[in-house]
């Protein structure tokens, strides 16, 4: 199995695809809030605020047109749509994208984003297409960090802006612990450290870098979700709709990693 079909299987093993779209019509039969969504497609650390915070570094007047690599289930070109961006999301899991379609469909019919299938390496979109690209949690499963940043750099305009709201390597003395929600194995872990991220960036022609370290605030956004998933009422949307009954495992660890510092959480904001 190829390294991109073993990496979508990962994510899309345990995904209940048409039990999603029933779960969101039963319980939202006049359509959906970001925030209603955001236990299912905000599945990244921080949740809705942490994606908030990077549209925050944008104006969707003078950076209208903007791409998400590694979109997943839509969490942030819905709601980047919905702030007035115009949203190009990009992933290579093509189930996820049917999903995010669809999800779109019920709860944001009207909002101004496209869904993509395809591989960071080879974008496939034009040169000088974009204002704003952004990675959100998505490097970390990308073993050729290269040429996924030349091509982010390529479809960007001259002075277009890269945001990143990223997981980096942080005590390297400390063993990571597994599954996480990104992995299973160390086999689609390929975290770097900050200094290595930064050098990649600069390297593939990305400036006037600005870093900002956020993983006080993300460990105790991942404790506050942790007490939360301990009660028995079962919500009306989770992770769990995604990754099943592996997410428990995911969580526990996820937060371990966290406090061991094994892992940071980083917002980075540069300029092509």
């Amino acid at each position: 199995m190829s390294e991109s079909h073993s990496l979508a299987a990962h994510y899309h093993q345990a995904l209940r695809d048409d039990a999603v779209l029933e779960q969101i019509k039963r319980h939202y039969p006049d359509g959906a809030t970001p925030f209603q969504l955001a236990p299912l497609d905000q599945l990244h650390i921080g949740g809705l605020k942490a994606s908030m915070r990077l549209f925050e570094r944008l104006d969707p007047v003078g950076q209208p047109r903007v791409l998400d690599i590694g979109a997943g289930l839509g969490g942030l070109v819905r709601l980047g749509a919905s702030l007035g961006f115009t949203m190009t999301g990009l992933d290579i899991t093509h189930r996820f994208n049917v999903l995010n379609r669809k999800i779109g469909q019920l709860t944001a019919p009207g909002a101004d984003y496209t869904v993509v299938t395809g591989d960071a390496r080879r974008l496939p979109l034009s040169h000088d297409s974009f204002d704003a690209v952004i990675f959100q949690h998505s490097l970390m499963n990308m073993p050729a960090l290269a040429p996924v940043l030349e091509e982010a750099h390529r479809v960007l305009r001259p002075g277009g802006r890269l945001v990143l709201h990223e997981l980096t390597r942080g005590n390297r003395r400390v063993a990571l612990q597994y599954p996480v929600p990104w992995a299973a194995s160390a086999e689609h872990t390929h975290l770097l450290t900050l200094e290595a991220l930064l050098t990649r960036l600069r390297t593939c022609g990305f400036m006037e870098l600005e870093v900002k370290n956020v993983s006080d605030e993300a460990r105790a956004w991942r404790a506050r979700q942790s007490d939360k998933e301990q009660v028995t009422a079962a919500p009306v949307l989770s992770p769990q709709w995604v990754f099943g009954e592996r997410f428990a495992a995911m969580g526990k660890n996820l937060l371990t990693n966290l406090t061991n510092r094994a892992i940071e959480v980083v917002e980075i904001e540069g300029r092509c």
